[in-house]
């Protein structure tokens, strides 16, 4: 076993976005296959047309400085109607029935201490070419997720699989 640092899947990914929710599967299935042996990092890129998603965005973050990024922003994928109707009281909602400090959330929204993660995301987003969400980043490789998730899983294995057996490229 090398001590070489396990490959980076970026999933870039708006928290409103039903093609994201779409991809929980997948994340899920990529998660239980490699483990500690792939890193997910979510990575921020909230889309105009849904008009809670950068505030979702910036919830997540809070989740993650409380030690439960994903398991929030996975119940927030999996409820994108409920943040859809309901906005901004929900992502409180949410925190709170996860048993995370919905005061420091409702803090954190108002203050807006993560707007400039949630924007620097946004911005390196651009510079690489994401247009929509999901996309995937794994060795250099740009996969678009957003008009099929189709195959997509297999191709990150593919490049996964490659990375982990020491071929860099």
């Amino acid at each position: 076993m090398s001590d070489s640092p396990a490959p980076v899947l970026e999933v870039w990914c708006d928290l409103q976005c039903s093609d994201c929710r779409t991809a929980l599967d997948d994340l899920r299935a990529l998660r239980a296959r490699y483990g500690d042996r792939l890193e997910l990092r979510l990575r921020h890129f909230p889309l105009e047309k849904h008009k809670h998603a950068f505030a979702a965005a910036q919830a997540a973050e809070e989740a993650w400085e409380q030690g439960q990024g994903w398991p929030y922003a996975e119940a927030l994928l999996s409820r994108v109607e409920e943040l859809g109707r309901a906005g901004e009281p929900f992502l409180v909602e949410l925190a709170r029935e996860l048993g995370l400090d919905a005061e420091e959330f409702d803090t954190a929204l108002i203050d807006g201490r993560h707007i400039l993660a949630v924007d620097a995301d946004q911005a390196e987003g651009k510079a690489i070419g994401v247009t929509g969400t999901p996309t995937y980043v794994i060795g250099g490789e740009r996969l678009d997720g957003g008009k099929s998730q189709e195959g997509l899983r297999e191709r990150i294995e593919g490049i996964a699989d490659r990375l982990l057996a020491g071929g860099q490229g």
